[in-house]
């Protein structure tokens, strides 16, 4: 039975010998799709986004359809739970290139004591707009102070809303007893009186906040304190915004969070580096295609030059483009920027952000214009 068992294993040793040594034979085609294959994988990236409906779904829709060219660039909008979670999807998931993040989340990420460095990990390639609060509550409610110790929804965990609000919340030193369920819930929750008010922190009009048609709520006036300067800025909330909270001609003081468009800080010379080069080059080139008008409003507010404050740091591929793309339009500092922009808002709270860029922009050209 040994002899029998060592002879058959001699045997499959030859047979597989002598299989080895035939040639092999790949399908046809086969070069062609390992080709392929490897160009799409180059020159796709993956831009994480929000929830269905989103404004952050919309835009990195919106990029889609503009940049996509064939096998040479595809964007790939990924559905998200929005700007909080964004950031550590950009930093630890693997297939995802950028991400939708608020100019507030480096704040956030310096708390969380599992992060090293993160000021040199995460960057940032553009500056893109502003996301306002919302504070929607009964009408019986007339102060946001009147919500300290009471129920209010921030949307769910790890939103945008839910890091951005409470952070909000923090800076105007109201303490609240938060709650995380999402927003169609929150507004049945509000409507039966299981909370005392619901918060959006989004790009208006919110299409959610703009479903709500009952005469028994209203937005909240937030103001612009002095704790929330340094990350935040004032912002309106208008009748054209939201039709069946406000009446034509109304508004209501809020403040908004910057949201920009974040990315890993690549090595030079790696395949992410020049895969994201490569979006930057076509995103920059045609920014003026996201401002039509099919395309979402708030890419109106949209300027690249536009710097971000907070530790931020631009990747440097953008930096590059920027650098090489100078149309002699003089640029401030963030903070200076900052300032004048807040100036125009108090004294015209109408205005788009793209506006008042467009009157810090013509200033600055009026003023290096002047003798010295």
């Amino acid at each position: 039975m040994r002899t029998f068992l060592l002879i058959a294993g001699l045997a499959s040793v030859a047979m597989i010998a002598t299989a080895s040594a035939e040639p092999v034979r790949r399908p046809a085609g086969a070069d062609g799709d390992a080709s392929l294959a490897e160009r799409m994988n180059a020159n796709t990236v993956a831009v994480i986004s929000g929830t269905p409906g989103g404004t952050y779904f919309r835009m990195a829709s919106d990029m889609a359809f503009v940049l996509d060219n064939g096998d040479d660039l595809r964007v790939l909008p990924v559905l998200g739970k929005g700007a909080g979670q964004n950031a550590y999807d950009v930093r630890f998931l693997k297939g995802i290139d950028l991400g939708f993040v608020r100019t507030d989340t480096m704040d956030q990420l310096r708390q969380d004591p599992r992060l090293r460095n993160i000021d040199n990990q995460l960057v940032y390639v553009a500056r893109l707009f502003n996301d306002e609060l919302h504070v929607i509550a009964p009408r019986e409610v007339t102060d946001f102070r009147q919500l300290a110790g009471k129920k209010v929804s921030f949307d769910v965990s790890g939103s945008g809303t839910d890091t951005s609000g409470r952070l909000m919340f923090q800076g105007l030193g109201i303490k609240v007893d938060a709650i995380n369920v999402d927003q169609p819930t929150a507004i049945n929750m509000l409507k039966s009186g299981e909370i005392a008010a619901m918060v959006s922190v989004a790009a208006k009009p919110v299409a959610v906040v703009s479903s709500i048609n009952d005469d028994r709520f209203h937005f909240l006036e937030i103001p612009y304190a002095e704790p929330l300067e340094k990350n935040y800025f004032p912002a309106t909330l208008t009748g054209d915004d939201y039709p069946k909270l406000l009446k034509s001609g109304e508004t209501v003081n809020t403040v908004a969070v910057g949201t920009i468009l974040a990315t890993y800080n690549w090595p030079e010379r790696t395949d992410r580096y020049r895969r994201i080069s490569r979006f930057i080059d076509a995103f920059f080139s045609k920014i003026t295609e996201f401002q039509k008008p099919q395309r979402h409003p708030k890419w109106q507010e949209v300027n690249l030059e536009a710097t971000v404050g907070g530790g931020w740091k631009r990747f440097k591929a953008a930096e590059d483009w920027l650098s090489g793309h100078q149309d002699a339009r003089p640029v401030l500092s963030a903070e200076a920027r900052q300032s004048l922009g807040q100036v125009i808002q108090q004294t015209a709270p109408t205005l788009r952000a793209s506006e008042r860029d467009r009157l810090i922009d013509d200033f600055l050209k009026w003023r290096t214009s002047q003798p010295q």
